[in-house]
């Protein structure tokens, strides 16, 4: 492993030589993969994983956010591995073709071809729906299902023609075949699996902790938001303003994120928080705000009961938009824009997210499809901060250039509300 202070490569024996010190620069190492269970992790791919969230230090980024990606790059990259598996099982299969044509012991060849082609069924499908591995690689496990379905369909059918003459094993090959092909087609449709973190979040937090403790503070992670009582003293000058826009965050950790990344001033909006974020200039903020009758306010949030509340307590508490012909735009995350997505997203469930769910309020479930309900009811949730700082700022900012025509044909917007109290949801997210 290489020392990230001077770049020495130390071997086990060196390490442990010198107790878990660089040989070279006497640095600490703050892990030893060989003492570490089934989540082996080196230093450089630590601190790689660090520098590539922070875009080589130039982004702020969240503690959550690092442990979203940190668990995304150690995940099973099973793809190259499946179809592998799927070569040495031709060659197995031609194998025992071979022998069987010169075997007396059919019965038990038989035996032994049946068993393989389950357990090859078996081992693809629970990795089709494993919740350790990403979507990619159950998109794979269940593309590797269909082709080893049409695999046994081919090498069974010319085994039991040309081989050995059986009709009984032109069945049995169709119907494990034709089997082997219906799971990889279902789980290929099955839209939104949930995940877990291939390790405790705890766990987690403990080598962070250890990290940071050897390599002192990491330049770009954010602490949790503090609030300040005191109100922040602003020029008059700056009062008599106001900002074109507004950008309204569900929880005060991505509005501080936002923030920290000086969204506010590269796009010349505001930011805060429903929880009232940043306090020390809530309320002055809001006071500009209500001075502009052009205003046009985006809602980012979580894709959770709670985050998809969001436009909807915009819209109808006094302390926001009650009673305002505000334009609200709803950049997501949304059920719709999940379900439509192409790309993989971290889906999580618990009953307490479901639970919340079935309680919302009638007008705020109308306002989603039957589809989008399924998917909440089931207890299905993704955070914001699933998605790196580039990303989210990338994705916010798409949302805001393509909602300066919001009457043209090629907008990427759905009108949801009626003339004067209008709302608009973003079709996908990012």
């Amino acid at each position: 492993m290489k020392c990230i202070n001077c770049g020495t490569d130390n071997k086990l024996k060196d390490r442990v030589g010198n107790y878990g010190r660089c040989i070279k620069c006497n640095h600490q190492f703050a892990f030893e993969p060989t003492s570490m269970g089934k989540v082996k992790i080196t230093d450089p791919m630590f601190a790689k994983v660090i520098a590539d969230l922070s875009v080589n230090d130039t982004l702020f980024f969240t503690p959550k956010q690092l442990l979203y990606f940190f668990d995304n790059r150690l995940r099973k990259k099973s793809s190259s591995a499946v179809f592998g598996v799927l070569f040495f099982y031709v060659i197995l299969a031609v194998i025992l073709i071979s022998v069987w044509s010169g075997s007396s012991d059919k019965e038990s060849l038989i035996f032994i071809a049946v068993t393989i082609h389950f357990i090859g069924i078996w081992i693809l499908f629970s990795d089709s729906k494993s919740t350790k591995l990403n979507a990619k690689a159950r998109k794979t496990n269940a593309r590797a299902l269909q082709i080893l379905g049409i695999i046994v369909l081919v090498l069974g059918i010319f085994a039991s023609i040309v081989v050995v003459n059986s009709f009984a094993i032109f069945i049995l090959s169709t119907l494990i075949g034709m089997l082997s092909i219906y799971l990889g087609t279902r789980q290929l449709r099955r839209i939104g699996l949930a995940q877990e973190f291939l390790f405790a979040q705890s766990e987690f937090q403990g080598w962070l902790n250890r990290w940071q403790q050897i390599n002192e503070t990491i330049l770009k992670i954010l602490p949790s938001p503090r609030e300040e009582s005191t109100s922040a003293t602003i020029n008059p000058d700056v009062t008599a303003y106001s900002f074109d826009r507004l950008v309204v965050c569900d929880s005060a950790t991505i509005a501080q994120l936002l923030i920290a990344n000086n969204f506010h001033f590269e796009n010349n909006c505001a930011i805060l928080s429903v929880t009232g974020y940043p306090q020390n200039i809530f309320d002055t903020t809001m006071q500009m705000l209500r001075r502009n009758p052009e205003l046009q306010v985006y809602a980012i949030h979580d894709c959770s009961p709670q985050g998809i509340s969001l436009v909807h307590h915009l819209r109808t508490s006094s302390n926001w938009f009650l009673d305002s012909n505000v334009v609200i735009i709803d950049v997501g995350l949304t059920p719709r824009q999940i379900i439509a997505t192409k790309r993989g997203m971290f889906i999580q469930f618990s009953p307490e997210s479901a639970k919340a769910a079935q309680e919302l309020s009638g007008e705020i479930r109308q306002g989603l499809s039957a589809e989008e309900l399924q998917w909440l009811d089931s207890g299905n949730f993704v955070e914001l901060e699933s998605f790196t700082p580039q990303r989210l700022i990338q994705i916010l900012q798409r949302g805001i250039s393509n909602s300066r025509d919001l009457v043209s044909d090629d907008s990427s917007l759905i009108l949801v509300g009626d003339t004067g109290n209008d709302m608009y949801v973003v079709q996908s997210f990012g």
